[in-house]
């Protein structure tokens, strides 16, 4: 197989970045792995793509001092740039930079001499867009320098906001440090968890992760409710209670949380009477945390007949200059053969306020779909 056509199929076998879609879990990368590596096209398309990484790969392996960073079109991120330990060259810095052209994101360790000992561009954020150059890319949120493998060196954590025209959406990495110290490496199984199952709103949360064994996969994976519990799952009582679905039989609407780290994780799971699982809500989306819990409705929202739900809560996330926010929203499921789908257009329609009550959002996704306010 030619190097053109390794590249690409190395890289149609990338993980998917956003929370909530399922990704090909890739063995670790081992150390020495060739750092370049990218997606391309397909039928005609390949060779502009092939052309586009070729150029690409030229500027990025160009990089062989601190000053050709920015000559080779790389703009480094001075506010997160760190110094950390090398094993044999000491302190380096880690320099993060961003493709001018591609938003492709890169680390740079550089001596104090200015020269350029370990360069990676295989990088989570790099994955976005299977398929495409271009990445999704827009800043770095955070990086941390913290022992997450146990074994006294530094690895890397890092989480970047990318948008894709849906909303801006966080993702997670890390870098562990070689054995040798001259260099660092990543597992793909490790960064595919972090982000399909979102655990990459926070550093505290990726460490959680990564460092201390705590997950939120088994939310995403539990087939029974005693499985959840046992594994720390704790259900909102007020709002627990069963309902008769037409398609789905009497169901129990359980509700409820998963602490990890400082962050409450919100799901929804409707449970038949046997104890086990027939769908799952995830009603807090890209959201960080659940701050409350305002109301959960089962009725006809969209007049077929068919009991929906209309989940109203406030939660939080970090906003751009990470201070705290608090914002109310609201999610609806219509009720289908064999489950629920939720409304991908309704709040492009209406966005609630922090003043809304559950009854007046009933009444507001009814109208939506026809229903006179009386009925």
């Amino acid at each position: 197989m030619g190097i053109h056509k390794g590249i690409i199929m190395a890289l149609l076998f990338g993980c998917v970045c956003r929370f909530g879609f399922p990704v090909k879990i890739q063995a670790a990368e081992p150390a020495g792995t060739t750092q370049l590596q990218d997606a391309a096209g397909q039928d005609e398309g390949d060779d502009n793509i092939r052309l586009l990484y070729e150029e690409y790969q030229r500027n990025f392996a160009s990089v062989e001092y601190r000053a050709d960073i920015s000559a080779c079109g790389f703009r480094a991120i001075e506010e997160h740039i760190f110094p950390v330990e090398m094993g044999r060259f000491g302190e380096v810095s880690v320099i993060p930079a961003f493709d001018g052209k591609y938003h492709r994101l890169a680390l740079f360790l550089v001596l104090q001499d200015g020269t350029v000992i370990y360069k990676t561009d295989r990088l989570e954020t790099n994955h976005c867009r299977r398929g495409e150059m271009e990445q999704p890319t827009k800043e770095i949120s955070a990086i941390s320098l913290q022992d997450v493998d146990g074994d006294g060196r530094m690895d890397i954590v890092l989480i970047t906001v990318c948008d894709d025209g849906n909303g801006p959406f966080k993702v997670g990495d890390v870098l562990f440090q070689n054995g040798d110290g001259t260099g660092f490496y990543r597992d793909y199984r490790i960064s595919g968890k972090i982000n399909r199952f979102g655990m990459n709103k926070s550093i505290e949360l990726i460490t959680a992760f990564a460092r201390d064994g705590y997950s939120t996969e088994f939310l995403y994976t539990a087939s029974t409710l005693d499985e959840l519990l046992a594994k720390g799952f704790r259900i909102i009582d007020e709002q627990n209670y069963p309902r008769n679905f037409e398609k789905l039989g009497r169901l129990r609407v359980v509700p409820g949380t998963y602490r990890i780290s400082d962050y409450d994780v919100f799901m929804i799971y409707l449970v038949n009477g046997d104890g086990d699982i027939v769908s799952s809500l995830q009603p807090m989306g890209d959201y960080d945390n659940l701050y409350a819990l305002r109301g959960i409705s089962c009725r006809d929202i969209d007049g077929d007949g068919l009991k929906d739900i209309v989940v109203l809560a406030r939660y939080s996330y970090e906003g751009e200059g990470h201070q705290l926010i608090v914002q109310s929203d609201y999610a609806v499921y219509y009720q289908r053969t064999g489950g629920f789908s939720a409304d991908a257009k309704i709040k492009e329609w209406y966005r609630c306020s922090d003043e809304e009550t559950m009854e007046g959002l009933v009444e507001k996704a009814r109208a939506y779909w026809g229903w006179k306010a009386d009925s």
